[in-house]
Parts: structure tokens; sequence; C-alpha cells
């Protein structure tokens, strides 16, 4: 008999362990979740994450509460939570593409394509080469042509060392055959008032200077999209001057390795309902960007093929770990 009501409280006590993770998820969430942005407050990362974590919090039924983790060109914040998160879905991060590229440039103790739960793509940056509007180079050519006379002394400022703004400029210097100096700032806000400040001369980034190219205190002096934006149509290109740089680097969420699907699905959903959201459309008008919607499963394949594709370029450009 007690054998008996042994076995039954076992398979009691098996059975309720079994539904609590699902109880779990059928609740998910059931408190507010942090968004990580890898940069800055007050860039142009910050600014899109903000609004698209306000509008998905209201599709959750909880807040989404955005938290800046900035450093090590974008890598500091999503790599911490690669070693240190819980799979939850209580906490996720923006995944900026200097997370595909910093694991071939140094020794990581992650692994950007197995250490992290790829949720939604999202987006992709228009990247800008600025000056300020007092500068002495009128053009791009003009900067380069300054480069070439003095190597190595001509600077420009990104948001840290192996992220795309650094990296696309890398590979223009060595397409222009000059060398140029290069000042890794924590993230966008940082860099625009360093030039505002006239402590670099030139800055690759995204858009977070539109608004000081729009005001007067900067000229925009090459752009590195396929073609000419909406926004700032007389600025050339970098391809059709010649350079031979394209890039947009998408970027969008992810979390922990090991999430467990039905939350990840819950997620992906939320965020996608808000990026159909005209707010969202605004938003990234302003700064100038696209959608670039990918499923969890296509933004992970997409992120295993290009970090396969930076490995060429980092070794080609002679900044891979020895």
């Amino acid at each position: 008999m007690q054998r008996r009501l042994f076995s039954a409280a076992l398979v009691c006590t098996t059975t309720l362990a079994a539904a609590l993770p699902a109880a779990a998820q059928s609740h998910f969430p059931n408190r507010p979740i942090t968004l990580q942005v890898p940069f800055p407050a007050g860039g142009s990362t910050d600014r899109h994450m903000r609004l698209l974590a306000d509008i998905a919090g209201k599709h959750l039924g909880q807040p989404v509460i955005v938290e800046n983790k900035p450093g090590a060109g974008g890598t500091l914040g999503p790599g911490t939570l690669a070693r240190t998160g819980r799979p939850d879905g209580y906490t996720i991060t923006q995944f900026p593409m200097s997370m595909l590229r910093m694991a071939h440039m140094q020794k990581t103790a992650w692994n950007p394509v197995t250490d992290f739960t790829y949720i939604i793509g999202v987006s992709g940056y228009t990247f800008g080469f600025t000056v300020r509007a007092d500068s002495p180079y009128k053009s791009f050519n003009d900067y380069i042509a300054a480069a070439r006379k003095n190597p190595g002394a001509v600077d420009y400022g990104s948001t840290g060392a192996g992220s795309s703004p650094h990296l696309l400029m890398e590979e223009l210097a060595e397409n222009a055959k000059v060398k140029l100096n290069h000042v890794p700032f924590k993230g966008n806000a940082d860099l625009q008032q360093a030039l505002l400040g006239g402590h670099v001369s030139a800055q690759s980034d995204a858009t977070g200077w539109d608004k000081y190219v729009d005001g007067g205190q900067m000229r925009l002096l090459l752009t590195f999209g396929d073609k000419r934006t909406k926004r700032w149509p007389e600025v050339p290109t970098a391809k059709e001057l010649g350079y031979g740089v394209v890039s947009t680097s998408p970027y969008g969420l992810v979390g922990p390795k090991g999430m467990d699907p039905a939350i990840v699905k819950k997620l992906h959903d939320a965020f996608k309902l808000a990026m159909d959201d005209p707010r969202h459309a605004e938003v990234l008008a302003q700064l100038n960007q696209d959608v670039w919607y990918r499923s969890g499963p296509d933004y992970a394949q997409w992120a295993k093929d290009a970090f396969a594709k930076d490995k060429v370029l980092i070794e080609r450009l002679g900044l891979a770990a020895k």
C-alpha cells in the first residue's frame, strides 16, 4: 500500500514538474523584459530600439525596458549576456554585426553563431562619413587627397574597433591605397560630441549625425549604401566614387542560447507587430533605414553565412587574431 502511494506521489510530482515549464511559457511574460542596447543612449541604435521596445511591450502586456550596455564596439553587452544570461526570455539584446567580426579579430569567450538564440531580424544602418561644417574637406576626395599627402596623420572616429563603421573605412582605405588614423569611441553619442568639439576631424558612423547634418553643424561627404539616399540625394556613395565599398550592417534581436521555442515565438510575434506599426516606419524614415525582417531561423542562417564571409574580409585587411 505504501509502495502504491509512493508511486502515485512520484507520478504526480513528475507530472507537476513537467507542467511547470509549460505553465511558465503560457504565462510569459509575467514581468518586465529587459532589452539591452550595446551602445550609449542618444545614438541612432538607441533611438530605434527605444521606440521598438515601447511598441512591442504593448503587444506583450509587459513593458520592455531598454538598458544601455556600451563598450568594445557593441560586443561587450551581448558577449556578457551569452556567458551569464538566463535563457528565460526576460533579457534579450540588440545584436550588432560587430559580434560576427570581433570573434575573428580577437579571442572571445563566446561564439556569435552557437551561443545565441536568434529571435528576429529588424533593420540595417545607413552609414555615412561626416566632417564639421567648417572643415577644410569640402568633398570626400579632398579628405583622401589629404591622407595621401600625410600617411597615418589624417584621422577619423568610429563606434569602436571591429564595428562596421571601422571596418568599412579600413576596406575603403585599402582600396584607395591610403593609411588613416582610426580613433575608436564607445558609441554614436560620444563620437558626435568628439567631432563637434574638434577632437577628431571626421567620423564614419550610422545616421546619429542626421540632425547635425540637417542643422548645418556637419557636412555629409559620403554614404555607403548601394545607391544615394532619399534624404540626402546630393551626397555621393562610396561605390559611385570608385571606392568599392557597400555596407548596411543588418541587425536584429537575440537572447542567450537554449531559449524555449514557445517563448522565442512570443517575442518574435510581438516585435514583428511592432515593426509593422506606423510609428516604427516613421522612426526608420528619420534614421534613413529600411526594414530588414528575418524570422528567427532565417536570421540564424544569415548570421552563419555572414560570419564565414567576414572571416575572409578580416584576414584580407590584416585584422585577424594571430
